[in-house]
């Protein structure tokens, strides 16, 4: 990887957003979104800002807490928005946050959040080193200082488990 590839780079660069309107075959016998077709749609979401900023491929490392908050129903527009939050070695947090548009109302609801972590690697599976990423606004750069405090904690909770299968 060149220096040029490592520059930094805003947050803004890599914001993705994607849109999906649930069929009948994304929902249960109620007619509401299967959770797991979310959770899929938010790791794709997710991994959109990821290559757009590490410009590689990219694998999914872990998925923070998900919970939904709200109903989505046959014929709903999800609206899913991703971006890095922020980069360490060969990993990246993205936060993906997904909401239910009615477009005929014209009203928009929370429907669920998610934090994951994404690891940059070659054509082989070899990590490779990410560019930093530059939070431009005060979210943003909460955002970032939140990405730090998550990281701590899947660390020391990956250690604890470590510990107890010892």
């Amino acid at each position: 990887m060149t220096d040029q590839a490592l520059e930094s780079r805003a947050v803004c660069d890599s914001q993705s957003e994607m849109a999906e309107i649930v069929l009948p075959n994304d929902a249960n016998p109620l007619s509401a979104l299967l959770g797991g077709r979310l959770m899929h749609w938010i790791d794709l979401a997710g991994a959109m800002a990821a290559h757009r900023h590490a410009r590689s491929y990219v694998v999914t490392a872990s998925v923070d807490h998900i919970d939904f908050l709200v109903p989505v129903r046959v014929g709903d527009l999800v609206i899913l928005r991703s971006s890095v939050n922020r980069v360490f070695h060969s990993s990246m947090e993205v936060g993906v946050k997904v909401f239910v548009e009615n477009y005929i109302a014209d009203t928009a609801k929370h429907v669920a959040s998610a934090y994951l972590t994404f690891v940059a690697v070659d054509g082989a599976g070899k990590h490779l080193r990410v560019a930093p990423v530059v939070p431009e606004t005060d979210e943003q750069r909460r955002r970032y200082d939140d990405a730090g405090r998550r990281r701590e904690i899947r660390r020391s909770e990956l250690e604890r488990r470590r510990k107890a299968a010892r």
